[in-house]
């Protein structure tokens, strides 16, 4: 009772991530995290990420999806920063940006070795 020494607060429990997101992360992170909110987008995602390269006319089949609709879906992905693409001809070869999907799993707290 005679302590003049300011009591330690404890914290209810641990804080979910390492440090807070600052507006401009938060505000670019929204953007990447929007273009993902379609089911379409995150498989094209997943098929284009799990090869080097893909053709979008290699996309039409998967997704059961017609051409233009594969083509609005992959301009909201690259517009994210989620893929990059290069005309061939009449088609489009995707790519995904590494480094984007990396800094997506690291904001999901799912860095290096997280075995997803």
């Amino acid at each position: 009772m005679g302590s003049d020494e300011p009591a330690t607060e404890i914290p209810c429990c641990e804080p979910i991530a390492q440090h807070a997101l600052d507006e401009a992360d938060a505000t670019d992170l929204a953007r990447v995290f929007a273009a993902l909110a379609d089911p379409a987008r995150l498989r094209i995602l997943s098929i284009i990420a799990s090869q080097d390269e893909t053709c979008s006319c290699n996309l039409e089949g998967p997704l059961g999806k017609s051409q233009p609709t594969i083509s609005h879906h992959t301009a909201k992905l690259a517009a994210a920063g989620l893929i990059v693409g290069e005309r061939r001809g009449r088609w489009m070869w995707w790519r995904a940006v590494p480094e984007q999907i990396a800094a997506l799993r690291a904001s999901l707290g799912g860095g290096e070795g997280s075995g997803r």
